[in-house]
């Protein structure tokens, strides 16, 4: 099972979901073992600055993944396009951005996969490396929580219980291939509370977000006039934001990943406490082949979720 990359460069546009500034983002094939890196342009006096998307580099994790290089220059909200990437089985690429925030597109990883697939995807010579979890880690933050253990392949169990009826109680388990990947997480959108508005424009937050790239959760509704793309995608949105944040341990995964209420933080403190005990994982090397499309969700549940409109 050799590293992939992309065949050619593909470029998107939109505005960040958080800042509400443009942006052109490029994707660029990349050498084997340089895994996924950013080239910042647009910076003061024409400024570039390279910053290798590692949890090392990890600068925010409220309501979005920021990195930085640590002198100035960052980006923020990579995780749907690195989950994209991650997701397709995608190992090195150069993502050149010449804006503050990726962009946002429809909130989902939709059209980065589209783009993913118009660029093509090549094997390269070397191996691919892979982080085999060997030892149980846990992290908890308050009533939310997460641990990785072994386990063959990548396994992603998340749960999330929310007051709100519009999305109450959700629970998403599936290994993890591109083919589960591109039918069943690519697709789901980020969702905000309409309650939250105001106070999220006064922090810095959601001055891009709109019905076209968010799911507007009100008390008694969802806002957004076609409704869910799934009755549960709320939780499939974590997935897909913990397929993305996760893919920032520099190796593809094998073991399984189970959270409860998942943000931003708590995945980033996950490969916190993982890479604190190096006696919790191994990497190395695989010879094993890459099977596309062959698992399958094994629990899709939402006891207190919405109907589809």
């Amino acid at each position: 099972m050799n590293q992939t990359t992309l065949r050619e460069a593909v470029v998107l546009e939109d505005v960040g979901v958080h800042s509400g500034k443009p942006a052109r983002l490029t994707l660029h094939p990349a050498e084997a073992n340089t895994g996924y890196t950013f080239l910042r342009t647009g910076l003061e006096n024409g400024r570039e600055r390279l910053i290798s998307a590692r949890h090392t580099a990890v600068l925010a994790t409220e309501l979005q993944t920021v990195i930085s290089d640590g002198n100035g220059a960052s980006i923020a909200t990579i995780e749907h396009c690195l989950s994209a990437l991650a997701g397709l089985g995608v190992d090195n690429a150069l993502i050149e951005i010449d804006g503050p925030e990726v962009p946002i597109l429809d909130g989902s990883s939709a059209r980065f996969v589209d783009a993913i697939d118009q660029a093509g995807i090549v094997q390269l010579s070397r191996q691919r490396k892979v982080l085999k979890v060997v030892k149980k880690t846990r992290v908890e933050m308050g009533a939310a929580w997460a641990e990785l253990t072994p386990g063959n392949g990548f396994r992603l169990d998340v749960e999330i219980d929310f007051k709100n009826p519009m999305i109450g109680r959700q629970r998403r388990v599936v290994d993890m291939s591109p083919a589960v990947y591109r039918r069943d997480i690519s697709r789901a959108r980020t969702f905000g509370f309409m309650r939250d508005v105001e106070k999220l424009w006064k922090a810095g937050f959601a001055r891009g977000a709109s019905l076209e790239n968010t799911i507007a959760v009100d008390e008694d509704r969802i806002v957004n006039p076609e409704g869910l793309r799934y009755r549960d995608e709320f939780v499939r949105h974590k997935v897909l934001d913990a397929v993305g944040d996760l893919s920032l341990a520099g190796s593809a995964i094998q073991g399984t990943y189970k959270a409860y209420m998942p943000g931003h933080k708590l995945n980033f403190k996950m490969l916190e406490a993982l890479f604190s005990d190096r006696s919790a994982y191994t990497v190395s090397e695989t010879n094993t082949r890459r099977e596309y499309g062959q698992a399958e969700v094994l629990v899709s549940s939402a006891a207190y979720g919405p109907k589809m409109s």
